[in-house]
C-alpha cells in the first residue's frame, strides 16, 4: 500500500495576541479543550445547547440527533423556525432595527446604507410579491443575481415564505443556468438587465432568456428582473416582470412560514468542473446555526463588527458569511459589487479604510495577484491607507501558501491582526478546520485544529488513522 508523505513543514507560530485573546468567544486554549470535551462527553447535548442559544424557534425541538435512518441523520427534526425571522425580525424586535446590516459599496464606487429595519421591509415585500406570484413553501426558485442587496433580498424572500433557493454564481453560462433550472425544478427565476463589473455592463438577462430557451425549463412561470442599469433587454410578456414594480404593489410586512428544522433552506450546485453541476442540499436549523457560530466561534464577530466577506453570493462562502452568517448575529457587513483591481488595484485597501471593516474575508488567489500588483506599484500597496480599523483578517477557498500569508499578516494585518486560513467546503456549509483567534496558535499555510465538535481525522487508503507528521487523507 502506498504512503502519502508530507512535504511542507512550517515551523514558525504566532501566539495569539492578550489583547485578541481577551476579546475572543474562546479565550485560551483551556477554553478551547473544554468545548472539545464537552463535545466529546456529550454530542447530541453540545449541538442541543448552541441551537438554543444561537436561534429563536418557534416550536422548540425536543429531538436533537435522529439516526433512524442514517445515514440520513437529522437534527432538531420536530422544532420549527424561520431562517429569515432569525435573520431580520429579532434584531428589529430586540431594538436593533436602526442598526445597519448591509454598507452596499457599487462597481463605481457608489455606497448605500441599510438598516436591520429597512432590509426586513424590503425582503417582506420581495416574499409578498413571490407569494402573488403562486410561488409557496416548497417550491425552488432559481437566482441568478450580481452582488447586490437585491441578491440577499430574494435569498432571504425565499426563506421567509419556504421556498427553497438555488443561487446560481453570475458568472456561469447560459448551458450552466439551464442545466441548474431543470434539475431543481424551478418554478421563478430571479435576475437583473445587467451586471457592472470593473466599469463594463454584463448582460444577465440575455443570458438568462438563452438559458431558458435551450428547453426543458416550462415549468418557470416568473422571470423576475432588477433592473440594475436600465439596459436594453427583451421582454417576455406575461412572464417577464421588474422587481421594483412588484415590491411597490406589496406591504412591507410578511408573516413568516414557519417550516421544520429539515426543511430545504437552500440547493447549491457544485461547479462540475469534475463532470454534472450535484446539488448540495442544506436544512434550515443546522445550516443557520452552524453559519451563527462559526460567525462566534472563527471571526470573534459581535455587532459592533464591519465584516466584510469578499465572496459571491453564488458560492457557499457567500450563503453562510454574506446573505445569512452576519445577519443571524445581527453583526454590520460590507457588499462589493465590484472587483479588487478597478479602478485601480488599491481598491480592497480603500474600502477598508474608508468603512472601517474590522474583519476582513478573502481568498488567497486575490491575496496573491494583489501583492504582486502592491509591489510593482507602491500607489496600491496596503502600507499607504489606514487599515487601523482590522482586527482579524481570514483566508477561503483554497490553501494560502505560507510567503502569501505571512506578506496578508504583516502588510494588511500589521503583524497584529490574526490570520484565519479556514478549511470547510459546500457539503459542510460552514468552518471545519480552523485557528481560534484568541486560543490557537497560527502556523502560516496551516488551518490547523478541528472548531469543537467536529471529529476529523487523517487516514490512510483503508481509513485507519496515521501517526502525527504523516500525510493521509482528510
Amino acid at each position: 500500500m502506498s504512503t502519502i508523505d508530507s512535504i511542507l513543514e512550517e515551523p514558525q507560530a504566532f501566539l495569539p495576541h492578550a489583547s485578541v485573546a481577551a476579546y475572543a468567544a474562546i479565550s485560551g486554549m483551556d477554553a478551547y479543550r473544554a468545548l472539545v470535551a464537552e463535545a466529546e462527553r456529550d454530542y447530541a447535548g453540545f449541538w442541543a445547547r448552541h441551537a438554543r442559544e444561537t436561534l429563536e424557534w418557534k416550536t422548540p425541538f425536543s429531538t436533537v440527533l435522529d439516526e433512524s435512518r442514517a445515514p440520513f441523520y437529522e437534527w432538531f427534526n420536530d422544532g420549527t423556525l424561520n431562517a429569515s425571522y432569525n435573520c431580520l425580525d429579532r434584531h428589529v424586535e430586540a431594538g436593533n432595527g436602526e442598526h445597519v446590516a448591509v454598507i452596499f459599496e457599487a462597481d463605481d464606487g457608489t455606497v448605500t446604507h441599510v438598516t436591520y429595519r429597512l432590509l426586513l421591509e424590503r425582503v417582506c415585500r420581495f416574499a409578498n410579491a413571490l407569494r402573488t406570484r403562486g410561488v409557496k413553501k416548497g417550491d425552488r426558485v432559481v437566482i441568478y443575481m450580481p452582488m447586490s442587496i437585491e441578491g440577499i433580498v430574494a435569498m432571504q424572500a425565499c426563506a421567509r415564505i419556504g421556498a427553497t433557493h438555488s443561487v446560481v454564481f453570475g458568472g456561469f453560462s447560459s448551458k450552466s443556468l439551464n442545466e441548474r433550472i431543470v434539475n431543481v425544478g424551478a418554478i421563478a427565476l430571479v435576475t437583473c438587465d445587467e451586471q457592472m463589473r470593473g466599469g463594463k455592463a454584463l448582460p444577465l438577462k440575455n443570458i438568462a432568456d438563452e438559458a431558458l430557451a435551450i428547453g426543458g425549463c416550462e415549468a418557470v412561470k416568473s422571470v423576475i428582473v432588477y433592473q440594475r442599469t436600465g439596459g436594453k433587454v427583451a421582454w417576455h410578456e406575461g412572464r417577464d416582470l421588474w422587481m421594483h414594480e412588484l415590491t411597490q404593489a406589496e406591504a412591507g410586512t410578511c408573516e413568516p412560514e414557519w417550516v421544520g428544522a429539515e426543511h430545504p433552506l437552500f440547493i447549491l450546485y457544485t461547479s462540475g468542473s469534475t463532470g454534472i453541476p450535484k446539488g448540495v442540499q442544506h436544512s434550515t436549523g443546522g445550516f443557520l446555526m452552524w453559519a451563527a457560530q462559526t460567525m462566534k466561534w472563527t471571526f470573534d464577530a459581535k455587532r459592533s463588527d464591519v465584516f466584510w466577506c469578499t465572496a459571491d453570493i453564488g458560492w457557499i462562502t457567500g450563503h453562510s458569511y454574506i446573505a445569512y452568517g452576519p445577519t443571524a448575529i445581527g453583526a454590520t457587513q460590507v457588499v462589493f459589487e465590484g472587483v479588487p483591481t478597478y479602478p485601480n488595484a488599491g481598491r480592497f485597501w480603500e474600502m477598508i479604510a474608508k468603512h472601517r471593516v474590522t474583519v476582513f474575508y478573502t481568498a488567497p488567489t486575490a491575496i496573491r495577484s494583489l501583492i504582486k500588483l502592491a509591489e510593482s506599484d507602491p500607489k496600491v500597496h496596503p502600507d499607504r491607507y489606514d487599515l487601523s480599523s482590522l482586527r482579524l483578517l481570514g483566508t477561503v477557498g483554497e490553501p494560502i501558501n505560507p510567503a502569501a500569508w505571512t506578506w496578508f499578516y504583516e502588510h494588511v494585518g500589521h503583524s497584529h491582526c490574526p490570520v484565519i486560513d479556514t478549511w470547510w467546503q459546500t457539503e459542510t456549509g460552514g468552518h471545519m478546520i480552523a485557528p481560534m483567534p484568541g486560543a490557537t496558535p497560527l502556523v502560516p499555510g496551516s488551518c490547523t485544529l478541528p472548531l469543537p465538535g467536529i471529529m476529523a481525522a487523517v487516514v490512510d487508503e483503508t481509513g485507519q488513522d496515521v501517526p502525527n507528521g504523516q500525510g493521509g487523507i482528510l
